[in-house]
C-alpha cells in the first residue's frame, strides 16, 4: 500500500468510494476537430464510424468516500490505450467543488482537477447539473433516466489516462453499480460562454446525445497512477 499526504491527512491507495450516485451522456463529435485539442497528450482517438469519436460529460455526487463529500463534473474521449490494453477514457476536463479532492486528484493520479461551482439536482425523476467556472456560467447537462438494466451491463471499468504537466498516466480502476437505467438520447446540453463551451462548439457537440445512463449507486476503487510517458 501507498500513502500520500493531502493537506495533513493520509490517504491510502487504493482510494475506495463507498457511495456515489452519476449520470453521463454520450455524443458524437468531429474527430478532426478533437485531435488538435488532444495533441498535448498524443493520445489516439477511438472512431466508432469514420470521422467521428466519442465524447461524454459526466457528473458525480460522491456521498462517502476516502476523499470525502464532493461534487464532480466530467469531458471524457474514447481513445486507444497508449499502453496496449485495448480502449481508455482520456480525461480532458475534470472539476471539483471541494479543495481536499482537488490537490489529491492533481498529486496522486495527475487527474486535471480545477475548482468549480457544480450544482447538482438529483431529487426528481429528471437529473440535472450546472457547472460555473471563474464566475461564468460553463454549461448544464440534463439527463433523463431510461429503463432498469442489469447492474454488470455498467459496470465495465476501463482505465482512465490523464495528462498533467505533460505526464501521461494510466489509473485503473473498479466500478460496481447498481440501480442502473439507460436510453438511447436522453440527455440535453446546454452550452454557456465559459472557454471549455467554446472548445465543445469547435468540436460540433450536439445538444442532445447518442445515450445516457444514471448510476443510482456506485462503489469504486481507484490504483495508484502509472506513468506512460
Amino acid at each position: 500500500m501507498t500513502t500520500h499526504m493531502i493537506q495533513g491527512q493520509p490517504v491510502t491507495l487504493p482510494v475506495r468510494i463507498r457511495d456515489a450516485t452519476a449520470c453521463a451522456a454520450t455524443f458524437a463529435v468531429r474527430a478532426a476537430a478533437v485531435r488538435p485539442l488532444l495533441r498535448y497528450a498524443g493520445v489516439d482517438l477511438v472512431e466508432p464510424v469514420p470521422g467521428r469519436a466519442l465524447c461524454s460529460l459526466v457528473f458525480v455526487r460522491y456521498l462517502d468516500g476516502d476523499l470525502g463529500p464532493y461534487h464532480e463534473f466530467g469531458v471524457a474521449y474514447l481513445i486507444r490505450s497508449p499502453a496496449g490494453r485495448g480502449f481508455g477514457a482520456f480525461i480532458h476536463w475534470l472539476p471539483v467543488n471541494q479543495p481536499f479532492t482537488l490537490e489529491a486528484g492533481r498529486t496522486i493520479w495527475g487527474f486535471p482537477k480545477e475548482m468549480t461551482d457544480i450544482e447538482l439536482r438529483l431529487a426528481g425523476r429528471t437529473k440535472s447539473c450546472v457547472v460555473r467556472a471563474d464566475g461564468q456560467f460553463a454549461m448544464g447537462l440534463l439527463v433523463k433516466p431510461g429503463v432498469p438494466v442489469p447492474s454488470g451491463a455498467a459496470a465495465t471499468s476501463i482505465d482512465a489516462y490523464t495528462c498533467l504537466d505533460g505526464v501521461l498516466r494510466r489509473t485503473p480502476w473498479e466500478l460496481r453499480a447498481s440501480g442502473v437505467r439507460a436510453r438511447p438520447g436522453g440527455a440535453e446540453v446546454r452550452l454557456g460562454d465559459h472557454p471549455i463551451a467554446a472548445e465543445l462548439r469547435s468540436i460540433g457537440l450536439p445538444r442532445r446525445a447518442l445515450s445516457a445512463n444514471v448510476i443510482g449507486r456506485m462503489r469504486m476503487t481507484f490504483g495508484e497512477a502509472e506513468v506512460v510517458r
